[in-house]
C-alpha cells in the first residue's frame, strides 16, 4: 500500500519538504519520515511568517518602512534530537528559502559572544557619555530585533553561567519585539544548563522558550553520518596524499553538507580552540591539539562536546615527544570512556606509534594501543553510534559540570 507521502499532492509540499524530497530522490540521503514531518512543520511556519510580512507591508507604516512588527509574536520551532539526525540540514533549507528578509542564521554560541560584546560596548558608551541607561539588555535586544525578525540558531546549548543569567531578560525583550526563533539542539529544553551553577535562576527562560516556540523532537534510529565511517576509515596509515584524501572524505561524510566553522570550549577559565567543527564532529591536526599545553579536563570537555574527533598527521612519538604522548594517552582515554569515535591519520600502525622506552608513557601506551584497536572494531563503532552504554549520543552536547562548561 502506498504511503501517505507518496499520495500527497506535490503542490501541497512547501519548499523545505520539496528540497528534502529532491535529495531523497537523488539518493543523496535516506528517506526518513521524521525528517519529512519536521520539514512540513518548517514550511507551515514559513507560511505564517510570510503572511505576517505581507500584512505588515499593507499598512501605511509597513509600506513605508517594511519593518512593522506583528501585534502577536509568532511561535517558532525548537528542534532537538541526537546528533546526525539532519536538524541543521533542515534548518538551513528553511533559512535559505524563507521569505523573511530580515533574518539571521548563526551558531548559538557565536550569537551569545556577539551579545556579550554588544553589552560591553554599551557600558563603555555609557561611561563615555555617548549612551544612556544602566541596563544594556533593552538597547542590545532592540538592535538585534531591528536587524532580524527571524533568528535561526544552530546547536542551542547553554553551558556558561554568564549566558544563563541573561537569557531570560534578553529573549523576553526579543520576543516582545516580534522576533521569531528557530533553533536546533541536541537536548530537550528541560535539559538545558543541566547541573549548571544557580540553575533555578535559569529555569524561567525554559518556560519562556516553551511559550514562544513549539518543541519538536527529531527522533531517528540511525546517525547517518556515523554510519558512513567504517572501521577501515578510523585509522589511516601511512601519512601522505592518499591518507589526506581519505581523511578529507571522512570529514565530508561527517559534515554531510552542514557548514564547517570554528568552536571553543571553556574549561576552568581557559579556552580550548577547535579550529574545525561541524555536524557534532571536531577536526584537529597533531600540532594544534597535542602540542598544546592541554590536560585531562580539556580532553574530557572535547569528549563531552563532540561525537567524533579527527586528528591529522600523528607522527611516531619517542622520548622527545613524551609530553605529546601523555596527552595522546589522556585523549584516547577520554574518548574511549565517553564512547566517542576517533578518526586519525598516523605515520605508523598503533603498535609502532610510540617508541620511547623510559617513563610511564611506554607502559601506559600499551593500553592506548589496545583501545585504539578496539575503537575501530565493528562492535565499538556500533555502540558509539548510540553513545555510551545507557546514555544517548546527544550527551556529547549536554552541559558539562560547572568547572568544564563549554562554549562551542
Amino acid at each position: 500500500m502506498a504511503s501517505p507521502v507518496t499520495r500527497e499532492p506535490a503542490q501541497a509540499r512547501g519548499p523545505v519538504r520539496s528540497a528534502l524530497d529532491r535529495l531523497i530522490a537523488a539518493k543523496e540521503i535516506e528517506a526518513d519520515p521524521a525528517q519529512r514531518q519536521v520539514a512540513d512543520r518548517l514550511d507551515r511556519l514559513d507560511r505564517v511568517l510570510s503572511s505576517a510580512t505581507v500584512a505588515s507591508k499593507q499598512s501605511a507604516l509597513g509600506w513605508l518602512f517594511g519593518k512593522s512588527r506583528p501585534s502577536e509574536p509568532i511561535k517558532g520551532l525548537y528542534i532537538f534530537g541526537d546528533v546526525g539526525r539532519g536538524k541543521t540540514m533542515l534548518m538551513d533549507m528553511f533559512f535559505r528559502q524563507s521569505s523573511v528578509a530580515a533574518k539571521r542564521r548563526v551558531h548559538f554560541h557565536d550569537f551569545m559572544g556577539d551579545v556579550h560584546a554588544r553589552i560591553g560596548a554599551h557600558r563603555e558608551a555609557v561611561k563615555a557619555g555617548t549612551a544612556k541607561g544602566d541596563d544594556p539588555i533593552p538597547p542590545v535586544a532592540a538592535d538585534i530585533a531591528r536587524a532580524a525578525r527571524l533568528l535561526c540558531f544552530d546547536e542551542f546549548s547553554v553551558t556558561d553561567i554568564a549566558d544563563a543569567m541573561i537569557l531570560s531578560r534578553l529573549f523576553k525583550a526579543l520576543f516582545e519585539q516580534g522576533v521569531t526563533l528557530v533553533a536546533t539542539s541536541n537536548v530537550a529544553p528541560d535539559d538545558l544548563y543541566r547541573d549548571g551553577l544557580n540553575r533555578p535562576l535559569f529555569l524561567p527562560f525554559v518556560d519562556m522558550l516553551k511559550a514562544n516556540a513549539d518543541i519538536v523532537e527529531l527522533a531517528g534510529a540511525e546517525d547517518y553520518r556515523l554510519a558512513t565511517i567504517g572501521s577501515d576509515d578510523c585509522y589511516v596509515t601511512p601519512l601522505g596524499p592518499a591518507a589526506t584524501a581519505r581523511m578529507d572524505a571522512a570529514w565530508a561524510a561527517l559534515l554531510a553538507g552542514t557548514r564547517e566553522g570554528t568552536a571553543s570550549l571553556s574549561v576552568k577559565g581557559r579556552t580550548v580552540a577547535v579550529p574545525r567543527a561541524g555536524g557534532g564532529a571536531a577536526r584537529f591536526t597533531y600540532d594544534n591539539l597535542l602540542r598544546r599545553p592541554l590536560g585531562a579536563q580539556d580532553f574530557l570537555a572535547v569528549a563531552r562536546r563532540f561525537h567524533t574527533v579527527m586528528i591529522d598527521d600523528v607522527p611516531v612519538m619517542g622520548e622527545a615527544e613524551r609530553n605529546e604522548a601523555k596527552r595522546f594517552i589522556m585523549l584516547v582515554d577520554a574518548l574511549y570512556d565517553a564512547g566517542r569515535r576517533l578518526v586519525m591519520s598516523a605515520d605508523a600502525p598503533a603498535e609502532a606509534l610510540y617508541r620511547g622506552a623510559n617513563g610511564t608513557e611506554a607502559f601506559e601506551f600499551d593500553r592506548t594501543v589496545s583501545r585504539l584497536i578496539e575503537m575501530r572494531s565493528d562492535d565499538y563503532l556500533a555502540r558509539s553510534s548510540a553513545g555510551p552504554a545507557g546514555e544517548p549520543a546527544s550527551s556529547a552536547s549536554a552541559p558539562a559540570p560547572a568547572e568544564n562548561r563549554g562554549t562551542g
